[in-house]
């Protein structure tokens, strides 16, 4: 038997994720038509012997109980469960925590997912992988650029055996192109690796506390919550690549970070692009009484468009939106319950809850090609060319142009705004 935990974090986790997560919170904004904790459990919904999947982060209860309510009608033979930390406890302080629940019922493997990614996800053959290494866990590890390696964990891999010899988060000079996706599964016996390392940061605490204490200085509040924090990287994963207690698996699928807002719409045309090549039901296609569709477009079956309108590529339209005659929608998300008006166009762009574009508007970003260009929408308090995103309920006047800028709530646009970020 198998589980799998998905750390989902905690409301102050996604301020990059902003101004959309002001609505919603990141795990459960939708791209690819559905929310991006949706895919992993997708994914882990078709790993053999996998009964359980546990969501462990620092948000209330309440707000992953109608989602899970809903994965439980669509994965019946898949368990779900919430747990939520006491306190923020680290990549991996809150798995630790509840390591009771996670080991009820003696799972011989368990899996640990990071929610702020999107991945082809092939969880069976990194499993495979792992149980026939027969490591303390496997990581999976995806190639990247050597210029953005910094940006990463990475991971320095022995061809030969699959071992991870050394892991160092972010490293200031090159250490390896290879990147942790977080993506990572673990043998029952992680859980005596982590107490081991728990204990040593203890150690380290008290040592460096007596030492403060001999020369008279006060000891800080945060520091005495600081020492029950747990971290993957650090404290975990650095040990057990040290130890030779770590495989590496290589992912040879898509894989991108979901950090910022901007990020959501080029894991949105990956997660469509996928269904379109697995041929997958949910997918519009063009009608001789619809509209044009192109490339793999996502629309809710309450959605209203008009037959003059042109979608796609790698487009998904919510519920209750409306789309009048000539409208151009291209490489976007657009949100529920929004309105464009006649021969508007929308690119590279998300369209926020409840928003209203008139006739002839224009919501235009800039497309995304790298995936290492979409953490800085702003610099230096300015908005650098990225994706064009609105937030809940603004209104675009008709004929207004948006270009490349964040708006936030519930603003009405009158005049055109260029690389600007309107409070």
């Amino acid at each position: 038997m198998n589980k799998a935990v998905i750390l989902v974090g905690g409301p102050s986790r996604a301020t990059r994720f902003r101004p959309l997560s002001m609505h919603l919170p990141q795990p459960l904004f939708p791209v690819g038509g559905k929310p991006i904790i949706w895919h992993q459990i997708k994914a882990l919904s078709m790993v053999k012997d996998l009964k359980e999947i546990i969501l462990i982060g620092f948000f209330e209860d309440f707000i992953f109980r109608p989602f899970l309510n809903r994965c439980q009608e669509e994965f019946p033979e898949i368990a779900f469960k919430y747990l939520r930390e006491y306190s923020q406890l680290g990549t991996a302080g809150g798995f630790f925590h509840f390591r009771d629940q996670i080991v009820r019922g003696n799972p011989k493997n368990i899996f640990m997912l990071y929610t702020d990614i999107c991945c082809s996800f092939p969880l069976n053959d990194l499993l495979s992988q792992h149980e026939r290494h027969g490591r303390l866990g496997t990581i999976m590890v995806t190639k990247v650029d050597r210029s953005s390696a910094h940006l990463y964990g990475c991971v320095v891999v022995d061809n030969e055996t699959k071992l991870a010899e050394h892991y160092v988060e972010k490293p200031e000079t090159y250490v390896s192109d290879l990147a942790s996706t977080g993506v990572f599964v673990f043998s029952q016996e992680i859980f005596r690796f982590m107490a081991i390392a728990l204990e040593k940061r203890i150690d380290e605490f008290e040592n460096e506390r007596a030492k403060e204490s001999a020369y008279g200085r006060s000891e800080e509040s945060d520091e005495v919550e600081d020492v029950n924090r747990l971290r993957l990287e650090q404290d975990v994963l650095r040990q057990m690549a040290a130890e030779k207690k770590l495989s590496a698996f290589m992912c040879t699928g898509f894989w991108r970070q979901i950090k910022s807002a901007a990020s959501a719409v080029p894991a949105n045309a990956l997660y469509l692009k996928k269904a379109l090549g697995d041929n997958e039901s949910f997918l519009a296609k063009t009608t001789a009484d619809g509209p044009e569709i192109t490339g793999a477009v996502y629309i809710h079956p309450t959605a209203q468009i008009h037959p003059t309108a042109v979608i796609g590529p790698n487009v998904s339209i919510h519920a209750r939106v409306v789309v009048g005659p000539g409208v151009r929608i291209n490489d976007s998300i657009v949100l529920d319950n929004v309105s464009i008006k006649d021969n508007a166009a929308v690119l590279h762009a998300i369209v926020g809850w409840d928003c209203r574009i008139g006739k002839w508007g224009r919501v235009e970003g800039s497309q995304i090609t790298s995936p290492d260009d979409i953490d800085e929408v702003t610099h230096l308090g300015v908005k650098v060319n990225s994706i064009c995103i609105l937030g809940e309920d603004v209104q675009v006047k008709d004929e207004v142009f948006i270009r490349n800028s964040i708006v936030l709530p519930h603003k009405e646009m009158a005049g055109n705004k260029h690389n600007e970020i309107i409070m």
